[in-house]
């Protein structure tokens, strides 16, 4: 078996990042026939057309989307290891790192993270911003470090993605509701009155679809964006809400907090940066910042 040509992977990497063949060789200082050699030598090598035609330009296969990132990481991890490695001084770094998360993150992992940080960086600050979408743009122009969220379907391709926990969804009421102290069925639980949560305002969620299962369907009385809406509506009134556990732990102080009657999956939070980040010194430390809190 012949062995592959690993300069491929540079050349590869500006192609998928410029989506032209003539601006990738530009990039690269190659001619444009030289680099449509080399595509056509990829498209040979990896057995896919990669980028395809489409009007006067081109678009990626699906195959190509998907080596992207792997490929990205590949060629940033080359150069890493090719150039002298750097030493980062903590205690003179003077930064403000910008957090995207949704509510409940900075009040339960802010005070670690605050604490963490500032016991080696104590020039470093912190700015937390709400998540109020899933667009990855503030993230791709840098006006946001890092954020945290579910990975899906919907998530850019192009972002970094590292988990940092796993939680469960409990049910919440005020402290003095029926429910506390109480064993509550999956029928009990589904005729109270309840507040749903949902980020993009769906009048259904991962609990309805559990309860349907068992032929189920609980009354919801209100839907909110937001989990501390959620239970700040709980707090004050008969309602129940439905909230991952770790997320919402110190927001949840003072409340009766219960173990769902019915299985419901598991959500994995991670966190997720842009790839151009990914050599940055400052950067790395600030992942594993969150990585160590978010683990504790």
């Amino acid at each position: 078996m012949t062995s592959p040509d690993f300069n491929l992977l540079h050349t590869l990497d500006v192609l998928l990042q410029e989506g032209s063949v003539a601006r990738a060789a530009h990039r690269l200082h190659l001619s444009s026939s030289a680099m449509s050699r080399a595509l056509a030598r990829l498209r040979e090598t990896t057995g896919d057309p990669l980028l395809v035609r489409a009007g006067r330009s081109l678009v990626a296969t699906p195959r190509a989307l998907e080596l992207r990132a792997q490929v990205s990481q590949l060629v940033q991890d080359a150069h890493a290891v090719l150039r002298p490695a750097d030493q980062l001084d903590l205690t003179q770094l003077v930064r403000t790192f910008t957090l995207r998360t949704r509510a409940g993150f900075a009040e339960n992992f802010g005070p670690g993270l605050i604490a963490r940080m500032r016991g080696e960086a104590p020039h470093v600050r912190l700015r937390f911003l709400p998540k109020l979408d899933k667009s990855s743009d503030a993230l791709r122009e840098g006006s946001v470090d890092l954020e945290t969220g579910i990975v899906n379907a919907t998530t850019s391709p192009e972002l970094r993605a590292q988990a940092l926990f796993r939680d469960r969804f409990v049910g919440v009421v005020r402290a003095d509701h029926a429910f506390a102290g109480k064993r509550v069925t999956a029928a009990r639980y589904a005729a109270g009155e309840h507040v749903l949560l949902s980020w993009r305002g769906l009048d259904k969620g991962p609990v309805d679809d559990a309860l349907a299962t068992l032929g189920l369907e609980r009354n919801v009385i209100t839907l909110v964006g937001e989990f501390s809406t959620a239970l700040a509506l709980a707090r004050a009134t008969d309602l129940i809400a439905s909230v991952p556990e770790r997320h919402t732990e110190s927001l949840r102080a003072g409340m009766h907090s219960f173990k769902l009657p019915f299985e419901v999956p598991e959500i994995s939070v991670s966190m997720l940066w842009h790839p151009r980040m990914d050599g940055d010194l400052a950067h790395r430390w600030l992942r594993s910042c969150v990585r160590e809190v978010c683990a504790k």
